[in-house]
């Protein structure tokens, strides 16, 4: 693969790169549309997969923010096309990776010395790259070592990658008012944590620890003394990126034993430490050959306070969206109805999430669940499809609920699919026994 000797950093340069792969885009559309002048049967799949190729091909070069929201979007795959799902999920884990060079002086400015000089062997080209970072593999007193060393400018252009990315986000998720700048400062938020790695390894360190009594999950060890506020060192851990395992021909026992360590992993975190590794994306978890799972990435942690974390799970009982009294307090709590909301607001919003929270808490309210169900996949998707052609939702304020949902959603969104790869069946309660 093609390296990379320098990174745009500019506003304006980063600015212009994204101006140039509108101007592709634009060209995709003039050539779909004069297609179908000529046969008004050619398949839109066509022009989908030729802009998700232009977008992730300029975002790729940038790094930072901007693929990251793809990296995020590529989780999502009831909301976009497949062909973007497809492109964006490149992200997660096979970008161009910095040249030789950059690295070292990357490795120099941030740790005072050369790689070399730090680890008894260290290699030139990286094992692999996404939005923020890239790992090299390295040794030193006889350990194998994974070192990730984060993109020059990458934490310094969050703000104007953002700011640049907005227009496009506003008119995809149909945002209205100054309401909506605070799901921004969310994400630019949450990106900026995720730039400093002095606090990835606390977090990483602090989870991991809490995390022990779970069995069939392994972490890496860190190591504080060879990591900086740009570069983090951990054990290298050996195993098949989880969307490569759920490809693999795997027993019914090793997925379900794989996804109830990854369930109770989650629900661990969330009953227990009121915080969650917010990026449940298949590049973030391998399978080891002894098949337990591997979580190697704590960059992504959303803390829940209590105004969201009780209201939150208490909407997810069965009870309580069958109670209409409580179900219309929740939905007040959780800001997902307004004061301001039009008495057509509120009668709409009203159903689309009563429907929607029956479908989606389905898990929440049994003592085993089958994430391998396709009906629970089928009335996900036909969800999903039938609101995102509703002309109707289109003409309402899209901006709904608690800023926390920005990054809860993420986690079970991503929890649900990696759960529905591995086929896996999960005791749902079975998280309770590692609580104190």
């Amino acid at each position: 693969m093609k390296t990379l000797d320098r990174i745009p950093t500019g506003k304006i340069e980063r600015a212009g790169q994204l101006v140039k792969t509108g101007v592709k885009i634009g060209g995709n559309y003039v050539k779909y549309y004069g297609k179908r002048l000529v046969n008004p049967e050619v398949s839109r799949e066509t022009l989908d997969e030729e802009n998700a190729t232009d977008i992730y091909d300029g975002l790729k070069s940038l790094k930072g923010s901007a693929l990251k929201v793809a990296q995020m979007l590529s989780m999502e795959k009831n909301l976009l096309p497949s062909a973007y799902v497809e492109k964006f999920s490149l992200s997660q884990f096979s970008v161009p990776p910095l040249s030789a060079p950059l690295v070292r002086k990357t490795f120099k400015k941030y740790l005072g010395k050369y790689p070399e000089a730090v680890f008894d062997s260290f290699e030139r080209d990286s094992i692999n790259a996404a939005s923020i970072g890239q790992v090299h593999k390295a040794t030193k007193d006889g350990k194998e070592l994974a070192v990730k060393i984060q993109y020059p400018g990458v934490a310094e252009s969050i703000s104007s990658d953002l700011a640049i990315v907005k227009p496009i986000a506003i008119r995809m998720f149909n945002l209205q008012g100054k309401d909506s700048d605070k799901y921004f400062k969310e994400v630019e938020n949450k990106l900026i944590e995720e730039t400093d790695y002095i606090l990835e390894l606390e977090q990483s360190q602090e989870i991991t620890q809490a995390c022990v009594p779970i069995p069939n999950i392994e972490f890496p060890k860190y190591y504080p003394e060879l990591s900086s506020e740009r570069i983090i060192t951990m054990d290298w851990m050996k195993g098949k990126h989880l969307s490569e395992f759920a490809k693999t021909d795997f027993s019914m026992t090793t997925g379900n034993t794989l996804g109830q360590a990854l369930w109770d992993f989650y629900m661990f975190q969330i009953h227990g430490l009121k915080k969650v590794h917010a990026d449940p994306h298949p590049g973030n978890f391998l399978v080891s050959k002894a098949n337990t799972l591997i979580a190697i990435d704590f960059g992504c942690i959303k803390e829940l306070p209590d105004e969201f974390y009780i209201p939150y799970f208490e909407l997810a009982q069965k009870d309580n969206i069958n109670d209409h009294e409580v179900f219309m307090q929740k939905l007040y709590e959780l800001e997902i109805l307004t004061n301001t909301d039009s008495q057509r607001e509120l009668e709409f919003f009203t159903a689309l999430f009563k429907e929607m929270l029956t479908i989606f808490t389905l898990p929440f309210n049994k003592e085993e669940f089958d994430f391998g169900s396709e009906e629970f996949w089928g009335k996900i998707a036909g969800l999903s499809e039938r609101y995102s052609r509703d002309e109707q939702i289109r003409k309402m304020n899209g901006n709904r609920g608690s800023k926390h949902f920005l990054y809860m959603n993420r986690t079970f969104f991503g929890l649900y699919n990696l759960l529905h790869d591995l086929k896996a069946t999960v005791k749902v309660n079975n998280f309770r026994k590692y609580l104190n």
